[in-house]
């Protein structure tokens, strides 16, 4: 059967026209290491995270998971915040399919954010598949939640008002991540921001195979991801809801969450599904289905009209969430 893929928004699929050579939609395990060398991880060392002085930036490396290395976490704090009381905190978690990135990538979302907001960033390192496989991402990201929660006072933060967040592997980690919290039973976050989260190992969904060979992140990249990531357990039956939420049985309980997707990636349906499921649940979740996205498009078209609709949906709901 021949599934047709949704089209792309006129003024992303340009975009993508452009894209199409440095960001191609597939990856194989043997272009891992090459991306990770590669010229968009280099540019990252050219970010001002201050944003014009904004905000005063540390590096500070805590204790990580016991019996494993310690983790790096980069700090960014209002230098000039409108209150004295503890600031809320974005904790963010990158992107990068569970086998590239660092703690800088789509960070600049965050201080977006957060300079609107008057909050602390924190963005957590973890340790990559397929060199450290499960649980070693989620065990680092879950290491550096607690720091951040025991260490608020010290970063002038609300241990009481963290907000988890990331995009695509860093949305799965973060779903993963109050998923595991509640299950601990640690610290509470005050909600969830799971952009083009990477949910389901499973890569079934309609949407995956749709769009094949296209966009960005097409299903071949993402079963290089979860197959670094578990090995030959991806898309059996004993994958833990830590590596893959959408596997979890039980959603209830979780903070309130944001969900947005593209209509025309890879991820659409899994997440669609994912908050049906927590609504289904008894929680509370908001979700956008951006029409003609592609998987990341507000990071890579960041100045396109559906990119903004995206950014401003998201700053909205994290007002409104801070507010309450």
């Amino acid at each position: 059967m021949t599934l047709t893929p949704p089209p792309f928004d006129p003024e992303l699929d340009a975009v993508l026209e452009i894209l199409k050579d440095a960001v191609p939609p597939q990856l194989t395990m043997d272009e891992i290491e090459a991306t990770r060398n590669g010229p968009g991880l280099a540019m990252l060392a050219d970010l001002d995270l201050t944003l014009g002085g904004a905000f005063e930036v540390e590096d500070r490396v805590v204790p990580g998971p016991e019996n494993a290395p310690d983790i790096s976490l980069l700090i960014c704090r209002p230098t000039a915040p409108a209150t004295e009381n503890p600031l809320p905190v974005i904790y963010h978690v990158h992107g990068g399919g569970m086998v590239i990135g660092n703690n800088r990538v789509g960070v600049d979302a965050a201080l977006r954010w957060a300079k609107e907001l008057d909050a602390v960033v924190v963005s957590v390192e973890y340790r990559l598949a397929p060199e450290h496989p499960h649980p070693a991402p989620i065990d680092d990201v879950y290491a550096g939640l607690l720091w951040t929660a025991d260490h608020a006072a010290e970063i002038g933060a609300d241990a009481e008002r963290i907000v988890i967040a990331g995009a695509s592997a860093g949305g799965g980690l973060s779903a993963a991540l109050a998923l595991l919290l509640r299950d601990r039973k640690g610290p509470r976050p005050l909600g969830q921001l799971l952009m083009c989260p990477m949910l389901d190992d499973r890569n079934e969904t309609v949407s995956s195979h749709q769009m094949a060979g296209l966009g960005v992140w097409d299903r071949t990249a993402n079963e290089t991801g979860w197959t670094a990531l578990l090995g030959a357990d991806r898309g059996g039956p004993d994958v833990s809801p830590y590596a893959a939420p959408a596997r979890a049985e039980d959603l209830s309980g979780l903070p309130p969450a944001f969900l947005d997707v593209g209509s025309a990636e890879t991820f659409r349906d899994e997440v669609v599904s994912y908050a049906t499921r927590l609504w289904q649940a008894g929680g509370s979740a908001e979700l956008h289905v951006w029409p003609g996205g592609f998987h990341g498009f507000d990071g890579f078209a960041p100045q396109a009209t559906l990119s903004q609709a995206c950014q401003t949906a998201q700053v909205t709901w994290l007002r409104r969430l801070l507010a309450e």
